[in-house]
Formats: structure tokens, C-alpha cells, sequence
């Protein structure tokens, strides 16, 4: 086989002799059938003492300074390792960090990056800065549907849904001086909006008012905040939802629909009125501008008359029998025209005529 040719010849895997010599060796240093006690047996098992021993001497060799100085050495990186891993922290872009030494926070805020500090007699406190959304307010069809009743001036119960979007301005406040800031906001935007809904009648939170008591929420959540140092900024107040109770919504809509009719009664009623104003201010502009064209009319033609009458006077001055003669004849003109006429003569009385305008106008009806 490819080891026989080992020492000397005729020997096993082992380096010893096939035949049981004195120099049959196994892989431990000795024979793999010698007995414990240095015997010729056969099936004897190798030596577990000796197999430890051996397997400390080689660890030794492996790690520096021996076997109990490389497990100090490894004991040590490890803990170097986690000590930097616990004294190292990043800060987000969105998040600022409060540093606390022996348990009370420093004067500096840390922004976003990478950061060290001495741990464990520092240890430090991140918080989100950027806006946050606080729901107040239970929903219709959920099991917390109470959460939002609310009653109004005029002694209506409503249910409002609404939300406060609010920042960190000043984190360390917001760690330390409130123990818990966001329940704490909770309780005190709940608290005003109940003060100010509890000011109004129920018409102004449903439709009408809406911005002004979301304005006004705002002003008294944030003076709140303020005077316990919360360190929070708000944003804005948003009414999400205002609705009558489950039990009585019914009731809501039948008032909601008998005031959307009175609204359109009044808008037709209004569009009614305006038509009629409009026509009767047009009449009225229309008579108004007859009447001046008729006061027009009359002061001209009379003033037209009076020049007329002055320059016949100063005709009739200048030849009264010829201007007297033409008035006379004009005026029976203007009288005789449209009237039957008899001619009488002195001497032959009644003066037969043709009238020939009469035979005219007789003809003109006949055709």
C-alpha cells in the first residue's frame, strides 16, 4: 500500500510496523492497539487524558502568550468592540440628540451625522423633529366613536374628528420637562377644542366656521404647551369631521335638508325679488324719460308759440288790416275745413254746389 514504505517498511497508516513491534505508533503517540498500560491488547480505546492534553498544547501555540493570555486578549477586544459600538451613534436628518452625563442633559443638541460619546457615563436621547400628526377624536363606525362628542353652545351634541400637526422645536423640553408629551396633547387639544366648540352653536362646526375654530384651537393648544415648556411647536389644527351622533343623525339630516330647502326657498324668493325690482326700476327709468321728452317737447312748442305770436305782432304792427285779414281768413280755414258748409248768397240765397270732395271720398268707402 502507498504507506508501507513509510519507516523502515511494513508500516501502517501510523508510521509503526504492521507485526505489533515496539515501535507501533498511532496517530496520539502511541500504538492504536496498545492497552493503558503499556500492554500488547488488541481493542484497547486511545487515551482521552492524553488527547486533552495534547489539544491544549497545540491551542497554546496558536495564541499568543498562552492559553489564558489569549482569552484575557480575546475578553478584551470584545468588550473594546462593544464599547465603541454603544459610545458611537448617527443622528438621522430628521432627528436631533440630547447627550446626558451621569443622567442630567448637556447644553449641546446634536444634528444629524455620525457622533461619540463616553459611554456608559454618557448615553444619549434621539428625537424626531420633523411635523408630526396627532389624531384626536374617535370615528364613526370604530369602538372609541365617543371619544369625539362635543356639546355645542346651543346644546347640540356633535362628534368632531380632528388632527394637530405639531414639530419639535426645543428637544430637550420635549425629554425632559413633560413625562409624557405626546398624551399630554393629546388631553389639551381635546380640552380646547371642547372650549371652543362649547362657545358656538352646532351651525358654525358643521359648515359655517369652521377656520375660525380651528384658528382658535390652535392659538389656546399652543399657549398651553407653552406654559409647561413642552418645547412642541404647532402647525395647524385641521377639522377632519364633524357629524351628529349615530342615534340622532337621522334627525341631523332631516334639519340639515329642511335648512338646505329654506336656503333655496330664500335664493328663488331673492331672484324673484330682483326680477320684479329690475323690471319696475326699468319702468320707472322709462316713464322718468318720457316725461322729460315730453317736458321737452311742451316747453318748445310753447316757446316755439310765443315766437311764433311775437313775430306775427310785429307783422300785424307794421299792417294790422292785411295781418288781421290773413288771421281771419287762416283761423276760418282751420274752423270750415272738416265741417258741412252752406253758401248762402244775398241775392240768390242758397248757393247749390258740386261737392266734389264728398263724391271722392263716397267712392273711395264704396270700393
Amino acid at each position: 500500500m502507498p504507506w508501507s514504505n513509510q519507516n523502515g517498511g511494513g508500516g501502517g497508516p501510523w508510521g509503526g510496523g504492521g507485526g505489533g513491534g515496539g515501535n507501533n505508533q498511532g496517530p496520539w503517540g502511541q500504538g492504536p492497539n496498545r492497552p493503558r498500560g503499556g500492554g500488547g491488547g488488541n481493542n484497547t480505546p486511545p487515551d482521552l487524558e492524553d488527547l486533552i492534553r495534547r489539544g491544549q498544547d497545540r491551542l497554546k501555540s496558536v495564541v499568543p502568550g498562552g492559553f489564558n493570555g489569549g482569552v484575557v486578549a480575546i475578553l478584551a477586544l470584545v468588550l473594546v468592540a462593544f464599547w465603541l459600538i454603544q459610545a458611537v451613534y448617527t443622528v438621522q436628518p430628521d432627528e436631533r440628540g440630547v447627550e446626558l452625563r451621569f443622567g442630567k442633559p448637556t447644553e449641546d443638541i446634536s444634528m444629524p451625522g455620525l457622533h461619540f460619546h463616553f459611554w456608559p457615563f454618557e448615553t444619549v436621547e434621539i428625537v424626531k423633529v420633523t411635523e408630526q400628526q396627532q389624531n384626536i377624536g374617535g370615528r364613526a363606525n370604530s369602538s372609541n366613536a365617543s371619544a369625539g362628542l362635543m356639546l355645542t353652545g346651543d346644546q347640540n351634541i356633535v362628534n368632531v374628528q380632528f388632527s394637530v400637526l405639531f414639530t419639535v422645536s426645543d428637544p430637550k423640553a420635549y425629554l425632559f420637562n413633560l413625562e409624557n408629551p405626546a398624551q399630554t396633547l393629546q388631553q389639551v387639544a381635546e380640552s380646547a377644542m371642547r372650549e371652543v366648540v362649547g362657545r358656538r352653536p352646532a351651525q358654525d362646526i358643521f359648515r359655517d366656521a369652521r377656520q375660525d375654530i380651528a384658528a382658535g384651537v390652535k392659538a389656546i393648544i399652543q399657549g398651553t404647551m407653552d406654559s409647561y415648556g413642552a418645547g412642541i411647536s404647532i402647525n395647524a389644527v385641521a377639522i377632519e369631521d364633524a357629524a351628529p351622533p349615530r342615534e340622532v343623525a337621522d334627525a341631523f339630516d332631516e334639519v340639515q335638508r329642511a335648512e338646505q330647502d329654506e336656503d333655496r326657498f330664500v335664493e328663488e324668493a331673492n331672484k324673484y325679488s330682483n326680477t320684479q325690482l329690475g323690471q319696475a326700476r326699468g319702468q320707472a327709468a322709462q316713464i322718468r324719460e318720457e316725461a322729460a321728452a315730453y317736458k321737452d317737447r311742451v316747453v318748445k312748442e310753447a316757446d316755439g308759440e310765443a315766437k311764433r305770436f311775437v313775430s306775427i305782432y310785429d307783422e300785424y304792427s307794421k299792417a294790422p288790416d292785411v295781418t288781421r285779414q290773413r288771421i281771419y281768413l287762416e283761423t276760418m280755414e282751420q274752423v270750415l275745413k272738416n265741417s258741412n258748409k252752406v253758401i248762402i248768397d244775398e241775392k240768390q240765397g242758397v248757393v247749390p254746389y258740386l261737392p266734389l270732395n264728398e263724391i271722392t271720398r263716397q267712392t273711395q268707402g264704396g270700393n
